[in-house]
């Protein structure tokens, strides 16, 4: 069909913390140059932060360099850290343990990214930067040469046979000379990237984890604003690697969260159910007693680390944060490493744009660029952390995770790698050990449909479907059959359900409403069967102070 069109220097593709400070960067160097560039940055969610959602324990590292005057400039950053705890728990009691040196937090801040991201939007609409929310990148256009030329913004007002409606409207090809592509963990675009310019052809497989948070108004009377609480350990113990938090915000809230590493091999194994059981250890509630909940969600978080980074350059594009997956594992914060891959992206891109060129160069400097900074030192000396845990559980991986971090600071002579897929590690149901789960007391402990309503979630639901089954047989004929249809439970929003009538065959209904986006299915299903693609513009979560 014939689109509109506009043209720019950069396009980014994402609102979170990697593409709004590629877009602030990119101004800010534009000025120093005395030279216009223009940016345009495209987000799938509502409104900047409506599907942003993270811990957060933010380290002001890359926001310093961004804004050296962020507090004066009124940055919600309203918490520092006042108090680290690192607990090992057992079902009915916890051992406290020295803070890790990486996970110290002294000078950082207990922040919601959600509301970091909608300031820094505004910082970058000051300089410049059009940014359209409500617009998912739902395709790459490729020039002639194969080069990257831009993307185009999806179709609004499709029914769910994919029909033009009445109030139909074509997206628009925003296209660069540079894209840069900022979409977080799992991005739909950056997926497609890596495959057609195997960009991981020379790295380890990448590997994910589940985030799942609940944001509460707590008791005043308990209330510590600045404590952070990080622990591992019971409930997940022998069924998967994992970790929890509980940060006490200002005014009186706090989050509490986990999170499941999705190499997990047992398919009875429920992330949201061990959260939900996790809230009732008696170190945990006792915090949450007499609160209220508030808000919760759910995110993907990519967790390879620097054995598992792939190429972050291809002709046309650039890959930045989540999309590449630049987090630090071993101190579990991903935010200032975002920031700073998104601000040398705009300075690669600033780079070469001053230098003359027309776009559609495949920037391989930018290896070098990233080489040289302190983003890769942390990705260095946190390279083990990850498969030391995969590979030899939560004892002994601890124990080497232990001496490499705090007697080689990270590096040890050996190099540690995990190359088998997170979605090849499920067992058939018939060798695992069942789990029993209690049912929620609509106190402490909750069901997945009163959870999504807190998320905010909404989608037009005369639309087509946003999650693809490649082959529409497997949900019965495999996943069910062998695994006992996992998507039931590694989902935590209640998306996938196996129905069963008298007389009929089962089949898989996709509950394509309560969807958070967090990706896990694209991840985790056995076959790669589901792929998971951006809904109508606007839909999806909406998070408030997440």
């Amino acid at each position: 069909m014939e689109r509109e069109s506009m043209e720019f220097d950069v396009v980014i593709v994402g609102g979170g913390p990697s593409g709004l400070s590629a877009a602030i960067r990119l101004k800010q160097l534009a000025e120093k140059a005395g030279r216009e560039i223009e940016v345009c940055l495209v987000e799938k969610g509502s409104e900047i932060g409506a599907h942003i959602l993270s811990g957060a324990v933010l380290e002001p590292r890359a926001l310093n360099e961004l804004f050296p005057d962020w507090k004066e400039r009124g940055a919600p950053l309203n918490t520092p850290v006042t108090q680290d705890r690192f607990m090992f728990l057992s079902e009915k009691g916890a051992t406290g343990l020295p803070t890790p040196p990486q996970m110290n937090n002294h000078g950082n801040y207990i922040i919601s990214l959600g509301n970091l991201c909608r300031w820094l939007a505004e910082q970058a609409e000051a300089l410049g930067v059009e940014v359209f929310p409500g617009f998912p990148a739902s395709e790459i256009v490729y020039r002639e040469d194969g080069s990257v030329a831009g993307v185009v913004t999806g179709d609004m007002g499709l029914d769910k046979d994919g029909n033009r409606k009445d109030a139909f409207e074509p997206g628009m090809e925003l296209l660069g000379k540079y894209t840069i592509f900022a979409e977080g963990s799992r991005g739909h675009l950056g997926k497609e990237l890596i495959g057609k310019f195997k960009l991981d052809e020379n790295c380890s497989p990448q590997h994910y984890a589940l985030g799942i948070k609940e944001l509460w108004d707590a008791d005043p009377a308990i209330h510590e604003a600045g404590l952070v609480v990080h622990g591992a350990g019971w409930p997940l113990e022998g069924n998967a690697a994992g970790g929890s938090f509980l940060y006490h915000l200002e005014n009186n809230q706090l989050v509490v969260g986990m999170t499941v590493d999705l190499s997990y091999s047992n398919p009875h194994l429920s992330p949201f159910e061990e959260f939900q059981r996790f809230k009732h250890h008696p170190v945990i509630k006792r915090h949450l007693e007499g609160g209220r909940r508030v808000a919760y969600g759910a995110r993907a978080i990519t967790k390879g680390g620097l054995n598992s980074l792939p190429k972050m350059s291809l002709p046309g594009g650039l890959l930045t944060g989540c999309d590449a997956g630049t987090l630090n594992f071993a101190k579990i914060k991903g935010i200032h490493m975002a920031m700073k891959s998104g601000m040398l992206a705009a300075e690669t891109v600033a780079a070469a744009l001053t230098g003359g060129g027309e776009g559609g160069r495949d920037l391989t400097e930018f290896k070098e660029v990233i080489s040289k900074s302190w983003l890769y030192e942390e990705l260095y000396t946190s390279r083990n952390f990850g498969p030391a845990l995969h590979k030899y559980k939560t004892f002994i991986g601890g124990a080497f995770n232990f001496i490499d971090q705090n007697i080689f600071r990270g590096k040890i002579p050996v190099t540690l790698k995990d190359e088998k897929e997170d979605h090849l590690q499920l067992k058939p149901a018939s060798e695992s050990q069942p789990i029993e789960y209690g049912k929620p007391d609509g106190v402490i402990s909750f069901d997945r449909l009163s959870s999504v309503y807190l998320s905010n979630t909404a989608h037009e639901e005369d639309q087509p479907v946003h999650l693809k089954l490649l082959d529409t047989e497997k949900p019965i004929s495999l996943n069910l059959k062998t695994y006992d249809a996992p998507e039931q439970r590694y989902c935590p929003a209640g998306v996938y359900e196996i129905i069963e009538e008298p007389g009929s065959e089962p089949h898989l209904q996709i509950n394509a409403a309560n969807c958070l986006h967090c990706k896990t299915c694209d991840i985790k299903d056995p076959t790669q069967n589901i792929r998971w693609v951006p809904p109508e513009g606007g839909g999806g979560p909406n998070y408030p102070n997440m």
